[in-house]
């Protein structure tokens, strides 16, 4: 059965010299392994980096874990998080998140949406985005259907309690104007990790972390 499908890409396993696998999010599949033959260096770089929305046909084969997936094309073109080496990390480390969270088959229409607004939204700002993960990783919690009030958050977060509760439950906007240093957002980010760590019951090893950290000191 062959489907026009739009998915998300989450990370990238080479296949061969010229296969490879996406590991992908996607509202009719959740998160699903796609099997692409004969891809070419040029169409992996331009099309395959961490985020991309794309869209393919897939082949929906019996018996195996992988989908066939064929003529593939970017959905948005995300030129102002390709652009831009802070969006780029922010976007790396947020794929390795969702990479490492969402479980292979889970599908959630609500979740692939949040990301995808949240993509679109990271893509057209201009600045203030330096706080952009810490909102992401809250709307993640949620769409993983747990309530991170501040109390809930507090054995997490300890210290930096006063500055997490000023993002829970506020717009956007002013969440992206609440001040903090590098290392302070470093610390949160972990703090979070490790209650999504707690309640989905998984190790969370997000190496990209290390780089986006050292882009916001």
């Amino acid at each position: 059965m062959l489907n026009n499908s739009e998915f998300i890409l989450l990370h990238t396993t080479r296949y061969g010299d010229k296969s490879i696998i996406l590991h992908t999010l996607s509202k009719e599949y959740g998160r699903k392994g796609l099997f692409v033959k004969n891809i070419s260096h040029r169409s992996s770089t331009s099309l395959f980096f961490p985020l991309s929305i794309l869209e393919a046909d897939i082949l929906e084969t019996s018996g195996s874990g992988l989908f066939n997936a064929r003529n593939i094309v970017s959905r948005y073109p995300l030129t102002g998080i390709r652009n831009n080496l802070m969006k780029s990390a922010i976007s790396m480390f947020l794929s390795e998140v969702l990479f490492r969270v969402v479980k292979e088959g889970m599908a959630d229409q609500s979740l692939y949406d949040m990301c995808v607004r949240n993509i679109l939204l990271l893509d057209a700002m201009d600045s203030d985005f330096s706080n952009f993960h810490l909102y992401f990783l809250l709307e993640f919690i949620i769409s993983l259907g747990f309530s991170p009030e501040p109390a809930d958050l507090e054995p997490f977060v300890r210290e930096n309690l006063p500055v997490v509760s000023r993002f829970v439950g506020r717009p956007f906007s002013e969440a992206m104007l609440v001040p903090m240093t590098g290392d302070m957002r470093n610390s949160l980010a972990e703090s979070l990790l490790k209650y999504i760590e707690f309640h989905t019951e998984s190790a969370v090893n997000v190496n990209s972390l290390k780089v986006l950290h050292e882009l916001l000191r």
